[in-house]
Formats: structure tokens, C-alpha cells, sequence
């Protein structure tokens, strides 16, 4: 990769950032957020993506998953911790988006193993989370459960591993919210679930064999 396309990807980021600050603004249920922040936070971590990239930390054909993660991810942990919500309007979308990058993720890189992993990982992740939802309502909201299938399937595609490692993250950085201040109406599960995603699929734990299935 050329460094100097960096400033590309960074305008690119702040952008998409400005673009989702916008939808949850005019959405039928606004949740509002700030949109400077959403940009400037959407901005440096797709330049941190496109570094990963540049450094060859995974093949090329992986670069748009963590990038459309990374879309989605700022705005929706925003609007969850301003407003406990995390809105139909952006969850919702994620599922196309994602599923368009993981399809093209697996036939320009390892196939079939990807994608069957991918949505096999979707069902398990977020039947997991609608079990949960279902016996402890107050565990977790409805757009967590909402969420958890299109999260799934990005671990998934990393590898069953990543499944395990982010479910125990998301746990550990719930806690951390937890702690850190008095929350009216429970502690939000959507930004652990994200930051846990996000995260694996920058830093899988193997080098280079994101979508090996190990």
C-alpha cells in the first residue's frame, strides 16, 4: 500500500461517519449523536484499518469487512451509550451491508468455508443472545439480540475462535461500563458487543489467517 492514499481513507471515514450521524438524526425514532465526534472517531479507526492493511496484517480481500464494522460500529456504540437504543435504522442495514462484504470476502478469498462458517456463526451468536434476552429481559435489550446475528457472522468469518474470544470481551468491557458510572435502565451491551467485533477483526489472533476457520 501506498502511505500516502492514508489522508483518503481518513476523509472516507469521516464522511461515513457524518453519513450515519445524519440517518440517526433523521430517523422516524431520532438518536441523535454528535456528529463531529462520530466523524472524527469513524475517521481514525478506519485509518488504523487501512495501517492493519498496509502492514499486511490479513489478505486484501479482507480490507471492506472491518471497514463497513467500522461504519456502523462508532455511531451505533454512540447512540447506545447517549441513549440506551441501538436504532433499527442502522442495525437493521448492517445486515445487507455486511453480508454484501462477506460474500465478496469469500470468493475472493478462501470460498464457501467462509460464508458457510459466516452464517453459521450468525445463528448460533445471536440465537445465543436471544435465549439470553428471552430468560433475563433485563439482561439485554432487543436491538443487542438485533445485533448479535450480523456480529456473529463477521467473528464467524474470522474463525470459531474469534466467536469465543469476542463473547468473552464483551463481557469484560460490559463490566468495565458497569463500573465506571450509574446507568439508568441497565448497563448498555451494545458497545462491548462492537468494540469485541471490531477488534477481532483488526487483531485476529493469528496473523494472516483471518477466514481459516481455526
Amino acid at each position: 500500500m501506498t502511505w500516502g492514499i492514508l489522508p483518503i481513507f481518513a476523509m472516507a471515514g469521516a464522511a461515513a461517519g457524518l453519513f450515519t450521524a445524519f440517518v440517526l438524526t433523521r430517523a422516524a425514532v431520532p438518536a441523535p449523536v454528535p456528529r463531529g465526534p462520530v466523524a472524527a472517531g469513524t475517521a481514525l479507526l478506519w485509518l488504523v484499518v487501512a495501517w492493519r492493511w498496509g502492514a499486511g496484517a490479513w489478505p486484501p480481500w479482507w480490507l471492506p469487512v472491518p471497514l463497513a464494522v467500522t461504519t456502523v460500529a462508532v455511531p451505533l456504540v454512540a447512540a447506545d451509550l447517549r441513549h440506551r437504543r441501538l436504532p433499527d435504522v442502522l442495525t437493521l442495514p448492517s445486515y445487507p451491508l455486511l453480508g454484501i462484504v462477506l460474500g465478496l470476502a469469500a470468493v475472493l478469498g478462501p470460498g464457501t468455508g467462509l460464508a458457510g462458517r459466516a452464517v453459521a456463526a450468525a445463528t448460533v451468536f445471536g440465537g445465543l443472545h436471544l435465549l439470553a434476552h428471552t430468560l433475563a429481559r433485563g439482561s439485554l435489550g432487543a436491538g443487542d439480540v438485533k445485533l448479535s446475528g450480523v456480529l456473529g457472522a463477521v467473528l464467524g468469518a474470522v474463525s470459531w475462535t474469534a466467536l469465543v474470544v469476542a463473547a468473552v470481551l464483551a463481557a469484560v468491557l460490559t463490566a468495565v461500563l458497569a463500573v465506571s458510572r450509574r446507568w439508568h435502565g441497565g448497563v448498555p451491551h451494545g458497545p462491548g458487543l462492537l468494540a469485541a467485533t471490531w477488534l477481532v477483526s483488526v487483531f485476529p489472533a493469528a496473523e494472516g489467517q483471518v477466514g481459516m476457520g481455526t
